[in-house]
């Protein structure tokens, strides 16, 4: 597949280094020389230094022979222009970053096929974490059947200094099963030798009400946030503000600028506001961080965030969330006093994986921290799998089939259970494991 990513700031690195990994005909528009330079140096792409709303640039690019282009550019502008002619050159797939609401439907009557808004994906994915308890990621699979949960292993927790292999023993019924750890930024996919340590981040993939189990074993509260503090006033502050109060929650935002705070209490007057340095630990004692469910360190700035959440986990506070920019910290900082982490580059990469990989692939999703994905995908009647057993098929050590969806009913899956058309595969995978799971599909 050839794809064109127009504007490699954020969202669009991101991207890049994930189709890059994947070995696709990628070409990269970046308007800055000096970060385009860098690019060359990190990706096996082309690297274009121009205006991805040119169309002499987009014709250098090779537009016309495009499957996909992708325009994220901090732009609106430049993305719509970019779609428009892309649109005209009869491109396959076209999506573009808009974050004007009023532009979205201006874009949409274009014929993009889809509009993200960073922000309000990364909002979406807060408000399902503190409606989930102590998790670092819940992801729904198989119609609702099945659920990828996300947590840090705790230092107290059962399963520290034991194998996967050792864990299972101890388990009753087979329901659930660990599919990778990611440990200081490395991510193994799980098997029975791997052995669990204090501060590993543990993917678990569950039957939907039958997640109490892992939830005991990691030392999880499954309860829903009734209170939340947020840090920061940033538009991704504000939105969740917006839907966490919404929702019921009794939401405190705490923001330092004076101007933000009047606008931010004109704009949400069910929010209570109070103006001063969100990382203050006596501010932040004041106004209950330490009895609050939740608190979500949003602010513009990784260094805030993170003496944000110190503070708060070091006051008591149930959960705490972490926005960062740089989601390299995601994998070394995660589990330091962080239950999860937030960034609204991946949330909306996450958005463009799972629309890209459509089709027989029915939703994909990046993993926080990690180069791993978990792929929903639907056994094609030329797979090569039908007919033979997960063991058998012999998967290559970077991929992993955690749970399957036959006829309706989801369930988690045996070395002997036995590959049928028909069936849904959620598998996770490394970059080199991605084409092989693709290829499950048929």
């Amino acid at each position: 597949m050839k794809i064109i990513i127009v504007g490699a700031g954020a969202v669009g690195s991101y991207l890049a280094e994930r189709f890059s990994s994947e070995g696709q005909d990628l070409v990269v528009i970046e308007s800055d020389p000096e970060r385009a330079a860098q690019l060359e140096g990190e990706l096996d792409a082309l690297v274009i230094t121009g205006n991805g709303a040119s169309l002499a640039t987009l014709e250098q690019a090779g537009l016309g022979e495009a499957d996909l282009l992708v325009a994220v550019s901090s732009s609106d502008a430049v993305n719509v222009l970019a779609c428009n002619a892309a649109t005209k050159l009869g491109i396959p797939i076209t999506i573009a970053r808009v974050e004007d609401p009023e532009l979205k439907a201006e874009v949409e009557a274009l014929g993009v096929d889809l509009v993200i808004d960073p922000g309000e994906a990364a909002a979406r994915e807060l408000l399902v974490l503190v409606s989930t308890g102590r998790v670092a990621e819940f992801v729904e699979f198989a119609d609702g059947g099945l659920v990828m949960l996300g947590a840090y292993v705790d230092s107290e927790s059962a399963v520290v200094g034991i194998t996967l292999a050792e864990l299972r023993e101890t388990v009753d019924q087979w329901d659930w099963l660990v599919v990778a750890v990611i440990r200081h930024g490395e991510t193994m996919i799980a098997r029975g030798s791997t052995e669990l340590k204090a501060g590993d981040h543990v993917l678990v993939m569950a039957e939907a009400g039958h997640t109490q189990t892992p939830y005991e074993l990691l030392g999880l509260v499954d309860r829903p946030a009734e209170t939340v503090i947020i840090l920061g006033g940033t538009r991704l502050a504000q939105m969740t503000a917006a839907m966490l109060v919404e929702r019921g929650v009794a939401t405190t935002l705490i923001e330092a600028d004076p101007a933000r705070c009047r606008h931010i209490a004109e704009a949400l007057p069910d929010v209570v506001v109070v103006c001063a340095d969100p990382t203050d630990p006596k501010i932040l004692r004041s106004e209950g961080a330490g009895s609050a469910d939740a608190v979500l360190a949003l602010t513009g700035w990784d260094s805030d965030n993170l003496l944000g959440s110190q503070v708060a986990h070091a006051l008591g506070a149930g959960e705490v969330i972490t926005r960062f920019n740089n989601t390299e910290l995601v994998g070394l900082l995660g589990g330091a006093g962080i239950d999860a982490t937030v960034s609204p580059r991946r949330s909306a990469a996450n958005e463009i994986l799972r629309f890209v990989r459509r089709g027989l692939i029915y939703s994909a999703v990046s993993i926080p921290g990690s180069d791993a994905e978990a792929i929903e995908l639907e056994v094609g009647p030329n797979s090569p799998a039908i007919g033979k057993t997960l063991r058998d098929l012999k998967l290559p050590r970077s991929l992993i089939i955690g749970g399957v969806q036959r006829d309706g009913v989801a369930f988690v899956p045996r070395g002997d259970t036995e590959i049928q058309q028909g069936d849904h595969l959620i598998a996770v995978a490394l970059p080199d494991g991605i084409a092989a799971a693709e290829k499950l599909s048929g």
